[in-house]
């Protein structure tokens, strides 16, 4: 990395991952160019919520959890505190990050959150179809199946074994390359052959080793790689086993086969329920998965119309859109080089903090202005009511004193009489 800092060479723009790129902000400090996001987990809101884009979390899912967004009371408030736990932990993550960056960069370098609000645009891996409808300010699109494409033609190997499996078809079986199935321990995969051994499908099941596994059903065939996309497009597949990776979502609903998701961390989670509530898929829990509930699970999905139905009305979705998401990309990665950053794209709303984008200091003047006026309103009040009551009193007092007054003249006139009346 020094070496290449070092090296001189010029450059346009650089393109970051936007899932955590902030050890990488330091590059843009040093080169001084713009930059772009492919925010890859499409349910990671940090990096669009940091430039401007609106991510309340009334509506706005955890990435890491399995929320969605049509959430009670409970599920907020919930939701709300796993937003506010990863704010805290990233905060504290940064500070010590900042205090590396400013080692080898310098301690001039901005915070790394104020460089992140000046992204000139962000590529999301997100489609209403398959994610959530959001709203984006105009420096986001949403790519999402980027890298969807259709289905080619087997080699001979794969069509003439799936050939061999009639009308059952087959079923295939891949937890990605983030979930490395030669660190499952072996009882995890005796109970997937115990379960997959039972159908009447032939199954594919890819694997990332060999594992020490005896008595493999002649049903089950392991492959060090499988071509995801081919075998997704294949018309005699029946349903998909995935860990519910992001990637692996768009594809299934891409090629419209229904899945059965077993999360396992990060946001698989969140994709999962997703896709379970688009009616799709069947999610099932990894801590208490049985051989029995794994069996039924593939053969509900098989065997109930409605998940092929969902699929499919979520693949029409998604296919309708008038580019493809490649070129979507490219237009606007160009777009941004053509306009030297595009940084008209950009809304103030990223300079805003927390208070001042809630307006919540707005509504703290407002209610002084109104606790002011209250109280003012109050003493005011108090103040006329004591006056008149001190007006009232001083009158009936005054007019006591005129009584007293005339009544003592009476009494002095009528003494003066008696007086004069005892002389005579």
């Amino acid at each position: 990395m020094k070496s290449f800092l070092r090296s001189g060479r010029s450059y346009d723009l650089i393109m970051l991952d936007g899932a955590y790129p902030e050890c990488a902000l330091g590059l843009v400090y040093r080169m001084k160019l713009p930059f772009m996001y492919i925010n890859t987990v499409g349910f990671y809101a940090g990096p669009t919520s940091i430039s401007g884009s609106p991510a309340p979390y009334s509506v706005t899912p955890i990435f890491a959890k399995a929320f969605t967004d049509n959430m009670g009371l409970v599920d907020r408030a919930l939701n709300a505190f796993w937003h506010l736990g990863a704010l805290l932990g990233h905060g504290i993550s940064v500070t010590i990050l900042q205090g590396v960056l400013r080692r080898h960069f310098g301690p001039n370098m901005p915070h790394v959150y104020d460089m992140g609000k000046n992204v000139s645009f962000i590529l999301q891996n997100g489609h209403y179809s398959v994610s959530y409808p959001r709203p984006f300010l105009p420096n986001v699109a949403e790519v999402a199946c980027i890298h969807c494409k259709e289905s080619k033609t087997l080699n001979s190997d794969l069509e003439d074994w799936i050939s061999g499996a009639g009308d059952a078809g087959f079923v295939y079986v891949s937890m990605g390359s983030s979930v490395k199935t030669n660190k499952m321990p072996l009882s995890a995969h005796r109970l997937f052959v115990d379960a997959l051994g039972r159908l009447p499908q032939r199954v594919l099941w890819k694997q990332d080793g060999v594992q020490n596994l005896t008595n493999i059903p002649s049903n089950i065939r392991l492959y060090n790689w499988l071509p995801q996309q081919d075998l997704l497009g294949h018309p005699k597949i029946k349903v998909f086993i995935t860990h519910g990776g992001l990637l692996s979502m768009f594809e299934t609903v891409y090629h419209a086969v229904p899945i059965i998701s077993i999360p396992v961390f990060c946001d698989h989670d969140s994709n999962a329920a997703k896709a379970e509530l688009d009616g799709y898929a069947k999610k099932l829990d990894l801590q208490h998965l049985t051989s029995d509930k794994l069996y039924r699970a593939i053969k509900e999905v098989i065997n109930e119309p409605k998940y092929k139905i969902q699929v499919k009305k979520r693949q029409t979705l998604l296919r309708d859109q008038k580019e493809t998401p490649l070129e979507r990309a490219i237009y606007w990665t160009e777009y941004v080089l053509r306009h030297k950053g595009a940084y008209h794209l950009q809304s103030p709303a990223k300079d805003l903090n927390f208070f001042q984008y809630y307006m919540l200091d707005v509504a703290f003047v407002v209610l002084i202005a109104l606790f002011t006026t209250l109280a003012l309103t109050l003493i005011v009040v108090r103040l006329s009511f004591k006056w008149l009551v001190d007006y009232v009193q001083s009158k009936r007092v005054g007019s006591l004193i005129d009584k007293s007054s005339d009544l003592l003249k009476r009494s002095t006139k009528l003494i003066d009489k008696s007086s004069n009346k005892k002389k005579l």
